[in-house]
């Protein structure tokens, strides 16, 4: 079953950016190995660490959006336990977490839709119908300063 995780690590703050990049195309033949996909990859840079580990203060921070199965994760997650560039890593699973907002979604629409019908109105919004946009004049003269009142 393919499901969709986020794989956030952190490099050490020693390795040179061919390493990195060294490491993500390991990472990137693991998953094509074991039948997965990597939809997104960002290198967010190096940054500070929120908490010393070890003796790094700072690393290098990546995202992967992998599309995989459970067995792919796993053997991702052993392979960066082996590595000395990494300091610190973890895998999320986030289809679920998107399925779960669709469906709230979901709820909210038609819940919207039915008191709309029982008050006598069309189920979807027309337009123009909702919240007045706001005057085109940005001012407000509440908070006019002191020297627009002399």
């Amino acid at each position: 079953m393919n499901r969709k995780y986020e794989l956030v690590y952190v490099v050490s703050p020693d390795a040179t950016d061919d390493q990195v990049a060294e490491l993500h195309t390991q990472v990137e033949g693991i998953v094509q190995r074991m039948g997965g996909r990597i939809e997104k990859t960002e290198n967010w840079g190096r940054r500070r660490l929120a908490y010393e580990i070890g003796r790094h203060k700072e690393g290098t921070y990546v995202l992967e959006v992998i599309q995989g199965g459970g067995e792919l994760m796993k053997e991702i997650d052993r392979r960066l336990k082996v590595f000395d560039l990494v300091v610190r890593h973890l895998v999320v699973r986030v289809d679920e977490e998107q399925r779960v907002v669709e469906r709230t979604r979901t709820h909210r629409s038609e819940a919207s839709r039915r008191r709309r019908v029982a008050r006598g109105l069309p189920p979807d919004r027309q337009p123009g119908e909702g919240q007045r946009s706001e005057p085109d004049d940005d001012r407000d003269e509440r908070f006019e300063s002191a020297e627009d009142l002399r």
